[in-house]
């Protein structure tokens, strides 16, 4: 796969300005040409803490907003899909705010670590395998 290739969705129906959605598809494709060559397609959406809400409380019981959940995918007939990112715009605005950079920057860094979930990567149980992940793909991918 390639970047040009990749079927990436990035779903922004509140149009939310920090998504910077042409800059961030290009970090994106050129991100899961590398960590996810075998995959076809990703996609990502942009919403607000009570989507987040609602989709925590559904799908992991936990009644409260999150900054991003991840619903990895699987291979189809039409091709190997990595899988869903939703990311809180509206956390990462905070989140951003809280560490000293762009928003721009914190939608990356959640949709980063969403992407390493779909991956099959888990912080709660890895013993620190994602973490130590993370941070080297932060350094070569956010520090650019």
């Amino acid at each position: 796969m390639t970047a040009d290739s990749l079927n990436l969705a990035i779903l922004n129906p509140s149009r939310y300005p920090e998504a910077e959605e042409a800059r961030l598809a290009a970090w994106l494709g050129a991100l899961l040409a590398e960590v996810a060559p075998d995959r076809d397609s990703f996609h990502l959406r942009l919403a607000g803490d009570r989507a987040l809400r609602e989709l925590n409380r559904r799908y992991r019981s936990k009644d409260k907003a999150t900054d991003v959940l991840s619903f990895p995918g699987e291979a189809t007939p039409e091709g190997n899909h990595l899988g869903d990112v939703v990311i809180s715009v509206a956390t990462a605005r905070r989140q951003a705010r809280e560490a000293g950079h762009p928003p721009a920057r914190e939608l990356r860094i959640l949709a980063l670590h969403g992407v390493l979930h779909c991956l099959g990567h888990d912080h709660e149980t890895d013993e620190g395998e994602m973490a130590r992940l993370e941070a080297r793909l932060r350094k070569r991918w956010l520090d650019r």
